[in-house]
């Protein structure tokens, strides 16, 4: 009988040594994640492992699994203790080594397996730990899933059985690249900045693009888990600075960036100018509209309104549909309406056919990029971006926020806005035209400018993003209301980066 997991352990100590470590606020609303050593140890991923494999009989799937790990200091035993729990749990796992997030989606077709659980923290600081998990390929768990394997993990309801097995798949990074690669080259030849952030992307991201036909300039592809320069995270200003600082010395074409575990690409283009993945997404859907007419895009509820007023987009007959933000929920989503894309501002980007298979991968995002301009070679980057009406956008910014109160600060700041909305207050000098509430509160006024308050899944913070298609003193006049009343709830903290 595997220890019932506890939720608190004193380090150093004997129990801490001899029992599963789980904080229960590691399980989120779409994945996992911890602070490897303060809130989960190696028998609570262990523990993880049992209820994942529990999990998987339960909902009937074919007991079978692909794992994978991120390039970080830890990750890798971190992964041998979910796989000795989930052969105890009675799962055969394929083991596809060191990966980006998107070839473990990929490894589930490939390998003909239902079910993944990568480990991965994301662009999480280092000292986070997590798993991306799944078991009905392309889409990976919702909240339904993610609560129950919670309950079964912190209920001790750990059941093991006979019938685990292990297999490493030799080279299959080769296997994955070549699916990407085998397609007809470029006919433009661009110069293009690979930049990875020292993350897991730079074993894989300039081989994929050289294979197409791009000139790579490398930019902190190198492999180092202490992420030396920057975290690797395409909407980090530090990262996307550094990016831009490159195309300016190098004269490239465009600016790829790839977060720690490859799934999202951030751009900037040949004049340096750093394009926020929402805006991208418009260029995106402007360019696939026009071959596929009458398609419906998925975005989440930080992303700009062009979606919605685009000429382009309302010419091409585009229908968007605003969700919940989350790579879970926009991937699900996808899939319902059978929508062409799905973009989200954080740069999860899901293509279904033609274009890929309906998971979130920042190489595909990337290869379609260098297609769209491929597509228009009279033009750079900068005249394709130009081409989309201008709006002043934020950076995501994200106010901490404990993990066992911030959806309750979330909710008070959507009651807050509600209030004042059947009061008939201004916000920002404005009425309120709408309030959009399928994920936290999308506060819109008269002039269309509008500003998101939302609690963030995978990290103690709220989520704040402003946007005004009237002017940069509108948007900066909307975040000073919405900071006001966060400044209402004490357990509101600093933002990590504001504008």
């Amino acid at each position: 009988m595997f220890p019932k997991p506890r939720t608190s352990l004193t380090p150093n100590t004997y129990d801490y040594e001899s029992l599963p470590l789980v904080k229960p606020t590691g399980f989120r609303e779409y994945d996992a994640r911890w602070l490897f050593q303060k809130e989960i140890n190696l028998m609570g991923v262990q523990a993880l492992g049992i209820g994942l494999g529990t999990l998987l009989h339960e909902l009937g799937t074919k007991p079978e699994i692909v794992t994978g790990h991120d390039f970080r200091g830890y990750s890798s035993s971190i992964k041998y203790a979910l796989i000795s729990g989930l052969m105890a749990a009675g799962i055969k796992v394929k083991d596809i080594g060191l990966a980006m997030s998107p070839m473990a989606y990929f490894a589930q077709f490939d390998l003909d397996v239902p079910a993944v659980a990568m480990v991965t923290a994301s662009h999480n600081d280092n000292g986070w730990t997590g798993v991306k998990m799944g078991a009905q390929r392309p889409v990976t768990f919702g909240p339904e899933e993610m609560g129950r394997l919670k309950e079964i993990v912190l209920s001790g309801d750990l059941k093991t059985r006979d019938g685990g097995g292990y297999e490493f798949i030799e080279n299959f990074p080769a296997r994955y690249i070549a699916d990407l690669t085998n397609r007809p080259k470029l006919k433009r030849r661009l110069k293009v900045i690979a930049a990875c952030g020292n993350g897991t992307a730079g074993a894989f991201a300039p081989q994929i693009l050289e294979a197409i036909g791009c000139e790579v300039v490398p930019l902190d592809t190198e492999l180092d888990h202490s992420f030396p320069r920057y975290n690797p995270n395409p909407e980090d200003m530090k990262m996307l600075h550094a990016m831009a600082d490159k195309v300016r010395e190098v004269g490239a074409d465009v600016a790829l960036g790839f977060d720690g575990d490859g799934d999202r690409c951030g751009v900037v283009d040949n004049e340096g100018e750093e394009i926020f993945a929402d805006k991208i997404g418009v260029m995106l859907a402007r360019d696939l509209s026009t071959l596929h007419p009458g398609s419906t895009f998925v975005v989440d509820v930080k992303s700009t309104g062009l979606f919605v007023t685009d000429p382009v987009l309302i010419k091409n007959g585009v229908k968007a549909d605003y969700w919940k933000t989350g790579h879970s929920y926009i991937k699900r989503r996808v899939r319902d309406l059978d929508a062409l894309a799905g973009f989200e501002k954080s740069g999860h980007f899901f293509f279904n056919a033609p274009v890929g298979r309906g998971y979130d991968d920042g190489l595909v995002t990337a290869l379609a990029v260098c297609d769209m301009l491929d597509r228009n070679p009279g033009k750079s980057m900068a005249d394709l971006y130009r081409e989309v009406p201008k709006t002043w956008g934020t950076p995501t910014m994200a106010p901490h926020c404990a993990d066992e109160v911030k959806y309750e600060v979330a909710n008070r700041v959507v009651k807050r806005f509600e209030a004042m909305h059947a009061a008939g207050e201004t916000v920002a000098g404005q009425p309120i035209r709408d309030l959009i509430t399928v994920n936290g509160v999308r506060v819109v006024s008269q002039d269309g400018t509008w500003g998101l308050v939302r609690a963030s899944s995978n990290k103690p913070e709220l989520v704040v993003v402003i946007e005004s298609p009237v002017s940069e003193a509108r948007t900066r006049e909307m975040f000073k209301a919405i900071d006001d009343v966060l400044r209402e709830n004490p357990e509101v903290g600093a933002y990590n980066q504001t504008f």
